[in-house]
């Protein structure tokens, strides 16, 4: 596994990158480090994928202010892409809010091959989210409230996607999104939902070889390669 860094105009961001094929990004939600990707990583290497985990900005080992809004993520996040070619990217939680930011810019929505959503819509209901968290003690966070606030132009951008997408729902909490699966759709008809029975909010450290299958799918699926190939 090759560890790297990428400058910010405020820190640095770290990265780990193992295997070799098409490029995949993959963001972590809020409070997770990026090693909790590795086990995903290490089977998408055997799959013939190059994988990209960064910590994010006040995460791990990345230097630089954990930030209290959205937009800070999602320029990291434009940068994180720029370093790649075509990748898939997956986002779970506070990765996907920041990957829908990001691919608002022409550029990089130009240079990703398709989009995974882990466990997130663009249009969270309020109510349920901080219901969510709460237990957790992140109901009062700035980040979540600036999160929620961003719902319009959050559903704005995914309505104007035309790359594949993907959306993974946690099977724990399918129940619980059912109204913001339905709108989701109607945003983005050409996307994908499955649902991995068993897994709770954070899928990548509860059911990693699941969803590697699943991100594996996904990435040689025939809507990613043509769309790799048009663009190339």
């Amino acid at each position: 596994m090759f560890t790297g860094s990428l400058p910010r105009p405020d820190g640095t961001l770290c990265f780990d990158s193992l295997g070799s094929g098409a490029d995949m990004l993959l963001l972590h939600a809020g409070g997770e480090r990026r090693r909790v990707w590795h086990p995903v990583m290490q089977v998408l290497a055997m799959h013939g994928c190059r994988t990209t985990a960064y910590d994010q900005r006040g995460h791990g080992e990345s230097v630089g202010d954990r930030a209290t809004t959205l937009p800070p993520y999602g320029e990291d996040t434009i940068a994180m892409v720029a370093q790649l070619t075509m990748p898939v990217v997956v986002g779970a939680s506070l990765g996907g809010f920041a990957a829908l930011l990001a691919l608002a810019d022409a550029a990089t929505e130009a240079n990703v091959a398709g989009l995974v959503l882990v466990d997130i819509f663009p249009d969270p209901d309020p109510e349920q989210t901080l219901r969510f968290l709460a237990p957790l003690g992140m109901d009062k966070s700035p980040l979540v409230a600036d999160i929620l606030a961003r719902r319009e132009r959050l559903r704005e951008i995914t309505s104007r996607l035309t790359l594949p997408i993907l959306a993974i729902r946690a099977g724990e909490r399918a129940g619980a999104a059912d109204t913001e699966a339905a709108g989701f759709l109607k945003l983005a008809p050409h996307a994908r939902i499955v649902t991995l029975a068993g897994a709770g909010h954070l899928i990548a450290k509860e059911k990693p070889i699941e969803l590697a299958a699943l991100l594996s799918d996904f990435h040689y699926s025939d809507a990613v390669d043509e769309r790799r190939r048009a663009r190339s």
